[in-house]
């Protein structure tokens, strides 16, 4: 989208589908030959048809223009010097050599514009550093992203508004950071409302070793003001945060929060004429458990799809939760595994900085182990991102309302080979909540959790341990769930199937 200053009264939109083309055509009149004189002829493509202008006031007819109301005609009236020649009318003198530079500047001036847009859709730069690395600098598209066009998803209002807008604001610590470097590795945190736990991860992550290099992205499913003060407070690393918009917190009176009419617990809903459906156990929703699915699913489309400064990101993207202790060695660690696993472990889908099981900091052994993905400190690439988005529906139609649980016995499975994943003898990240993602709010019912902790930061911690050597030891047959659990349901309601299906297609309109 260019703007052309027309009779220097107002700047009108001009739509360029392609660059504007030049020729030069030989001046022609009736009964006579070529003079040796030659018209400049500009064709552009626009979005309502091709037009042509010409230089020359005696071939009206070559003159193509589009509806008056139309960008293409402001830029016909831009490209000519006779505002009459556009109405089918001879101007009463010929265009001169002046004309024709006029013309000839206008191209060009087009043509600028033109390569800015390229720029705009596809601006990433790369330079060297004194050291010879090279560094990619964050892609900054200056387009607003705009999201749910005929989806039907649940109406707004002007929290869930505003927290989408915010989304789109760039990163902070842009001055502090610049750019970021070549092959980073991109750190997700996802979040709800624990400002005790938050609070410890961000302290362990400003000790991590190479983490100024990369973009961290804190994920609220929410808003809540101390959380996001804790993030606000960051400064050593470049940070993003997004706010889900759809996510039931901000909506309590309506969905996908609680709506009146909603059937409750386990109700009959032909009995109390309420909206809603149960999961397979009879139970109905609860806006506050299927919210944890809603905002991991929301998180992965966004990160991969809509979010400006990671769409075009094919490398490996950290996911972490809010109570995941990282140690200082982690990003290095990290980055080790990643580049070994297409020799050591070609048929691994992702690393990670931690056993699938969570009570465990590893064996301690000189190895490498592959085995099922666990869900604390996991990293995969845009391939597998694609082959996780294909499967959607599994997804988002399983009567599970976790999401890790839906992965392992849903949507891995249908993958057709074992998931494995590649990681190191010693965790690199640590599991230290005591409730679940959205307990310890104060409930009486709930898991009450201060977040105090004492984890002793040895000296490996402080060193990337990872040996190219070592040979890969893989886990067959490791306990948990696997395809056929039918699930712990929670996820029965019709309208968080459609919710979570419009999350899958929300940004790849």
């Amino acid at each position: 989208m260019g703007y052309v200053k027309v009779n220097a009264v107002a700047d009108f939109p001009v739509a360029l589908d392609e660059q504007p083309r030049a020729s030069l055509k030989p001046m022609e009149e009736k009964g006579r030959e070529h003079s040796g004189e030659w018209a400049m002829v500009i064709s552009v493509q626009c979005r309502c048809g091709v037009l042509d202008a010409f230089d020359i006031h005696d071939m009206p007819s070559a003159a193509g223009f589009c509806d008056i109301e139309s960008a293409c005609r402001a830029l016909l009236k831009a490209m000519t010097t006779l505002p009459r020649m556009a109405l089918g009318k001879k101007p009463p003198v010929k265009v001169g050599t002046l004309g024709r530079y006029l013309l000839t500047a206008i191209v060009l001036f087009l043509f600028f514009l033109w390569s800015l847009s390229l720029l705009r859709t596809n601006l990433i730069s790369t330079y060297a550093t004194d050291s010879g690395d090279v560094v990619e600098s964050t892609k900054r598209d200056t387009v607003p992203f705009h999201i749910g066009r005929n989806l039907g998803l649940p109406k707004q209002n002007e929290l869930s508004k505003s927290l989408a807008e915010r989304n789109q604001l760039p990163p902070k610590n842009m001055d502090l950071y610049p750019s970021l470097r070549k092959n980073h590795v991109v750190i997700v945190l996802y979040v709800h409302n624990r400002p005790q736990y938050l609070k410890v991860v961000v302290e362990s992550l400003s000790h991590v070793e190479g983490v100024n290099e990369t973009l961290l992205i804190v994920s609220h499913d929410g808003y809540f003001e101390e959380m996001n003060k804790i993030v606000e407070g960051i400064r050593f690393c470049q940070v993003k945060q997004i706010f889900a918009p759809y996510s039931p917190h901000l909506f309590p009176d309506s969905f996908p929060g609680v709506s009146p009419e909603d059937c409750r617990d386990k109700d009959d809903a032909s009995l109390k004429k309420c909206v809603g459906n149960p999961d397979q156990y009879g139970n109905h929703r609860s806006p506050k458990i299927v919210s944890l699915k809603h905002h991991w699913w929301w998180m992965m489309n966004m990160v991969w799809d809509g979010l400006k400064e990671t769409r075009s990101h094919s490398g490996h993207m950290l996911f972490i939760e809010e109570d995941h202790y990282i140690f200082p060695n982690a990003y290095k660690n990290l980055k080790l595994l990643i580049k070994l696993k297409p020799k050591k472990c070609p048929s691994c889908y992702a690393v990670n900085l931690a056993p699938s099981d969570v009570k465990s900091r590893g064996e301690g052994a000189p190895m490498l182990i592959a085995e099922r993905m666990g869900n604390v400190g996991y990293s995969f690439n845009r391939t597998v991102w694609e082959k996780i988005h294909d499967k959607a529906k599994e997804f988002c139609l399983f009567d599970e309302y976790n999401w890790d649980i839906t992965m392992w016995s849903q949507v891995y499975p249908s993958f057709g080979s074992p998931v494995y994943t590649l990681r190191g003898p010693r965790s690199s990240a640590w599991h230290f909540g005591k409730c679940g993602l959205h307990q310890g709010q104060g409930e009486k019912s709930d898991c009450i959790d201060n977040g105090s902790l004492n984890i002793e930061v040895n000296p490996l911690d402080k060193v990337a341990i990872i040996n190219p050597q070592w040979e890969v030891h893989v886990y067959d047959h490791q306990p948990g769930y696997k395809a056929g659990f039918k699930g712990w349901g929670g996820w029965g309601d019709e309208r968080d199937h459609r919710l979570c299906l419009n999350f899958a297609s929300m940004y790849r309109q």
